[in-house]
């Protein structure tokens, strides 16, 4: 999994209007293919020192106004072909990523990877994947789903992880607080939306998730929120 979590702090560097207007988008001088391929190489060079997926907004910054950053994403796509690593969409950006062929290689090295994310516990990990799936959820929920407690120690390793945000607060008695997925988590996985998710059926049939202790099947998809809404940062 990479990417960083919402907790770590962040340096981001604000272009003033001096710097804007020195700045040559348009390369206008430039031959036609010579533009495209610096445009190429512009981007490339954003994601590459981006600790989290950039999106197409922040990609136009450093292109002219009328490129196309999908066509320059395929065109980098295809140069990287042949390449160990790959540009991913995921969270509403692009990221760059090890291939999955050489992840034994990768943790055989043992060598420290960039923004690697924080190690779950097995029972952390099912409790991140069951907000994943019934989001916004409250704690006494997930309780129930797993027949035991979930505790305030474990929401908060995943909130410090980065992984969850709080929800609306519940329409149930006393209103207590949800719990719904970050950027950071759809990043982490590898995914571009809630809808990327693994069927819950399949994890039905492998025992691994009941979706029955909190909705039905027929109130399933109603509720699950909105990918703006079940992504929103962390505190």
């Amino acid at each position: 999994m990479a990417g960083s979590p919402a907790t770590r702090s962040r340096r981001r560097t604000q272009p003033s209007v001096g710097d804007e207007r020195l700045f040559d988008r348009e390369l206008e001088d430039l031959p036609p293919a010579l533009r495209w391929r610096e445009w190429m190489l512009r981007v490339e060079a954003v994601i590459f020192a981006s600790a989290e997926p950039v999106d197409r907004e922040t990609l136009a910054r450093v292109v002219g106004k009328n490129c196309s950053i999908d066509l320059l994403i395929e065109d980098l796509r295809e140069e990287l072909r042949s390449r160990p690593y790959e540009l991913v969409s995921v969270a509403g950006g692009w990221q760059h990523r090890s291939r999955s062929a050489y992840a034994p290689a990768i943790r055989a090295s043992a060598a420290p990877t960039r923004g690697a994310a924080a190690a779950l516990s097995e029972f952390e990990a099912m409790v991140l994947m069951a907000v994943g799936y019934f989001q916004p959820v409250t704690r006494g929920e997930l309780s129930k789903i797993f027949g035991k407690e979930v505790s305030r120690d474990t929401i908060g390793a995943l909130r410090g992880a980065g992984f969850l945000s709080s929800g609306p607060r519940s329409p149930t008695p006393g209103a207590p607080y949800t719990y719904v997925t970050t950027k950071y988590f759809l990043s982490a996985f590898g995914i571009e939306t809630l809808r990327d998710l693994p069927d819950i059926e399949g994890l039905e049939d492998a025992g691994l998730l009941s979706r029955h202790v909190v909705v039905s099947v027929d109130d399933f998809d109603d509720h699950v929120v909105d990918d703006a809404e079940a992504v929103e940062d962390g505190d």
